[in-house]
């Protein structure tokens, strides 16, 4: 039966690659990768060698339509990210809309994404929380971070190194001092590493201590 299937990759670790993962990538009729030099070297560890084609965030608008056609013509589809689940901020949201439209059977698969673990090691209330990704680069970052300054839930965030010490700065200067800060990098890695504390605390540890790795924040919701 046709259908698309939204198959998690591991964050890091191989070992996070569920069974039925592997079943699903190797029985499907192809697989989209978000860049096929890193799914490539997934699929050979998995012994996989099903047809795979490239889907990123630059030629996904111009792909969807051929790949709902194939689906409708009766082959089976998975769609991975470079790690974790896709759509969560990577590629996914207009393929799965376009199958949804089209009435194709879309059907994820649970498994790794980076914020689960991170916020429920963070130590931070995580019974009512928001997803923000990563914030607007130049417009519109002081108008979020504004917002996010009111937000009385725990409030997760993803970010680069190379962008740590700035927004970190932000939330000093938007959120507080004292607002309770968890950051996890590298999770399921070698150098998985949580720093906790407040806000100028965890500047403070990266200012001497520059952070290397895929990052997530989780800041305390305003009291």
């Amino acid at each position: 039966m046709s259908k698309l299937y939204l198959v998690p990759t591991p964050i890091g670790n191989l070992e996070d690659m569920t069974f039925r993962a592997i079943r699903i990538l190797k029985e499907v009729d192809f697989i989209l990768a978000e860049d096929t030099r890193t799914s490539g070297k997934l699929l050979k560890h998995f012994e996989i060698e099903t047809q795979m084609h490239s889907h990123h965030m630059h030629n996904e608008h111009k792909s969807v339509k051929g790949v709902v056609q194939r689906i409708l013509n009766g082959e089976t589809c998975a769609l991975i990210s470079d790690a974790g689940t896709p759509a969560i901020s990577d590629p996914g949201f207009l393929l799965t809309r376009a199958c949804v439209e089209n009435n194709i059977e879309v059907d994820c698969l649970p498994g790794a994404t980076a914020f689960v673990p991170a916020l429920v090691n963070s130590g931070l209330p995580n019974d009512k929380f928001v997803f923000e990704g990563f914030l607007p680069v130049k417009k519109g970052r002081q108008t979020r971070l504004k917002l996010l300054a009111e937000e009385t839930r725990t409030v997760i965030f993803y970010e680069s190194p190379h962008k740590l010490l700035k927004t970190l700065g932000n939330f000093v200067e938007y959120f507080g001092a004292d607002r309770k800060v968890s950051v996890s990098r590298e999770l399921t890695k070698m150098f998985e590493e949580t720093k906790r504390g407040t806000a100028t605390e965890v500047l403070e540890y990266y200012t001497n201590k520059p952070a290397k790795g895929e990052i997530v924040i989780i800041v305390e919701g305003k009291k």
